[in-house]
């Protein structure tokens, strides 16, 4: 075999590996450095350690509507999988009809979160677990009186003991806290065009999607919402139209809290409206421009606004897979 006849197919080679790159290049690297791709699982805490039983109890639990005074509201009638895991309406409405104060935030990819609720009021999703349950305006029911219902019922102690193999009596609120944690730190959803962009596949967003990312982080956007489930997870004190709620006050009675929310995260964005901590920012694109007023000081134009909208789009991600149980 001639010199020729071997180097021509190298070089065929080469020409295309270069031209593989060349178009593997969008030129925006410096920019998808500034973001997180978001895992499969969150930080687990050393005290509530992941198994499958704990998971499957609190699947069952967050469905489970006889730990409300009324017997028919669960965590999942404002935390709805078919409704981005939320409830799509402007405030949440609880017991006896009674419509609550803010909106109902997704629990997706919440074990993501530094802390937990709009004020920040819990640090994690164990503390953040029974305040629903016994809230007057959401379920309204008296802890010790959930704890002797499920008692009632053989399938749960079964369940829990499962679960909770070294406790002789494990139907404790706290195993009810811990479990109900378990299961929502399975609720993430990996993998949306963003992500796989983020990996590497860089036709998995469009053209507008990645005018968007820029204008996202240029417009400082990405100092608040940030790291994988875009957010910083600090309080940022803001006045949307409409809303007198003092915010993190009502935890601290801090002057300098009044108004101060956390930041929400924007994973799934898309399909989590209506938006804003009193629900009533009806639409995506009214969202980004209160938010460049509001928190930028800037007047977006209305292809920013079109293209910041399109990446945000990019960011709803694979819903997770659980099971509607069969309740006892």
């Amino acid at each position: 075999m001639t010199i020729k006849a071997t180097l021509l197919p190298a070089l065929a080679a080469s020409s295309f590996l270069v031209a593989s790159v060349a178009l593997a290049d969008d030129g925006l690297e410096n920019y998808r450095q500034r973001f997180e791709a978001l895992p499969y699982l969150p930080p687990i805490p050393a005290n509530n350690s992941l198994t499958a039983e704990k998971v499957e109890l609190g699947n069952m639990l967050f469905f489970e509507p006889r730990i409300s005074s009324s017997g028919v509201i669960s965590c999942a009638t404002c935390h709805n999988p078919a409704l981005g895991w939320a409830d799509r309406i402007p405030r949440a409405v609880g017991h006896d009809g009674q419509v609550g104060e803010r909106n109902t935030p997704t629990v997706l990819n919440s074990g993501f979160l530094g802390s937990q609720f709009w004020d920040g009021r819990e640090p994690d999703l164990e503390g953040q677990a029974l305040g629903p349950i016994e809230a007057p305006v959401e379920m309204a029911m008296d802890l010790e009186m959930a704890l002797e219902r499920l008692v009632g019922f053989e399938l749960y102690q079964e369940k829990f003991s499962a679960a909770y193999p070294d406790q002789e009596e494990p139907i404790t609120d706290d195993n009810l806290a811990h479990a109900l944690a378990a299961f929502q730190r399975t609720l993430n959803t990996p993998n949306s065009p963003f992500d796989r962009y983020l990996h590497g596949d860089l036709e998995a967003i469009n053209q507008q999607a990645k005018d968007g990312m820029v204008a996202f982080v240029d417009n400082g956007c990405i100092a608040c919402h940030r790291g994988p489930a875009l957010t910083d997870s600090q309080f940022h004190a803001i006045q949307v139209p409409g809303s007198t709620d003092l915010g993190r006050y009502v935890v601290t009675e801090e002057e300098s809290d009044k108004y101060r929310f956390r930041t929400p995260t924007l994973r799934n964005v898309a399909v989590t409206y209506p938006y804003m901590n009193n629900g009533a920012t009806e639409t995506l694109e009214e969202a980004v421009a209160i938010m460049g007023q509001e928190m930028l000081g800037r007047e977006f134009d209305d292809d920013t606004i079109s293209d910041i909208t399109a990446f945000l789009h990019t960011l709803t991600g694979e819903m997770p897979d659980f099971d509607v149980p069969a309740l006892p």
